[in-house]
């Protein structure tokens, strides 16, 4: 089975850091992704799509400090869907992107950032947060 994510958008909030009671550092983003496409009368369009993104360990201590709002980022992952009950005992559940590498592509204002779906195209400057810790669960 494979189980991959790819995204490049920007962060829609300052990363929120948390701590787990083992003292693992997770820090907690949200992205949003643009997509163009031909609507059927042969026009273009734009989708925003926002997507909720963890990193957990070195990564996340890096990415925490680091980052804010409106960078431009590419992150690497996988998915994972989280299931609880509400208090009325519904049952919830949402999918995140538990980040494996997540690169700096543009600072907030950037408007001339190539944005491509092969990662050999990518020419990314500035920082590479990727980690080499298991992520605990």
């Amino acid at each position: 089975m494979l189980n991959r994510v790819m995204l490049i958008g920007r962060l829609t909030r300052d990363p929120e850091v948390r701590f787990l009671p083992s003292g693992m550092q997770v820090t907690s983003l949200s992205i949003a992704v643009n997509r163009k496409f031909k609507d059927r009368n042969g026009e273009w369009r734009e989708e925003t799509s926002f997507f909720d993104v963890e990193a957990f360990g070195k990564i996340a201590e890096r990415v925490g400090t680091q980052l804010s709002k409106g960078y431009q980022i590419l992150i690497e992952g996988s998915l994972r869907q989280d299931k609880w009950e509400s208090p009325s005992g519904e049952k919830r559940s949402k999918v995140k992107i538990v980040a494996d590498r997540i690169a700096l592509i543009g600072k907030p204002g950037d408007r001339n950032v190539k944005s491509t779906s092969t990662e050999e195209d990518l020419n990314i400057p500035g920082e590479d947060f990727e980690s080499d810790e298991d992520v605990p669960f």
